[in-house]
């Protein structure tokens, strides 16, 4: 693999294997879609076969859970049970990353999520993603913040604790071991 946002053949192969098997590993997340149609519509999309490769190499674990009959899009979440490991330790945004002086955390998530060709998961994304199963119970998740929200100096992040689903604010420049943020991709 290079710096383009493409995948080798054999990254490709490795690739839609590991998410076929996800496919009927998991059927509740996606009822009534194709497999076949699903990966017709990945392979003519290398440079979004690649975020998703990025979705998987950072622990995200990503499964398709949802189809658009009016685009033809296929709704990729990450799915792993705790937010990916592989994307901890991040403020919020850029901006919060430069505001902090001392203590910066490697990157920020808005920053990371760009880079792999990714959103953050919406609230109301994170509740649909909830609906699936039990996620974030030992960690927690960044969320597309409201202009709002940030606009104050703030930022919301979900996680699952006692049995229900939590939306919950910080400081946007915060970090923590245990939060990370989850991507959303459309293909």
């Amino acid at each position: 693999m290079d710096n383009k946002k493409e995948l080798s053949p054999e990254f490709v192969k490795k690739l839609v294997e590991t998410l076929k098997t996800r496919f009927e590993k998991n059927p509740t997340h996606h009822a009534g879609i194709e497999w076949n149609n699903l990966q017709a519509r990945l392979e003519a999309n290398p440079e979004k076969l690649w975020s998703l490769y990025e979705m998987e190499r950072t622990g995200g674990e990503p499964d398709v859970v949802g189809f658009d009959k009016t685009t033809g899009e296929y709704t990729f979440y990450d799915c792993s049970i705790e937010t990916p490991a592989g994307r901890r330790n991040l403020c919020y945004d850029h901006e919060a990353l430069e505001s902090r002086k001392t203590f910066k955390p490697q990157d920020s998530a808005m920053n990371m999520a760009a880079a792999m060709g990714v959103d953050l998961l919406t609230e109301e994304q994170y509740y649909e993603l909830q609906a699936l199963g039990q996620f974030d119970l030992k960690t927690s998740s960044w969320l597309k913040t409201p202009d709002g929200i940030r606009r104050l100096g703030g930022a919301i992040f979900g996680d699952r604790r006692y049995g229900r689903v939590f939306v919950y604010h910080n400081g946007a420049e915060s970090y923590y071991g245990v939060r990370g943020f989850r991507g959303v991709l459309k293909v």
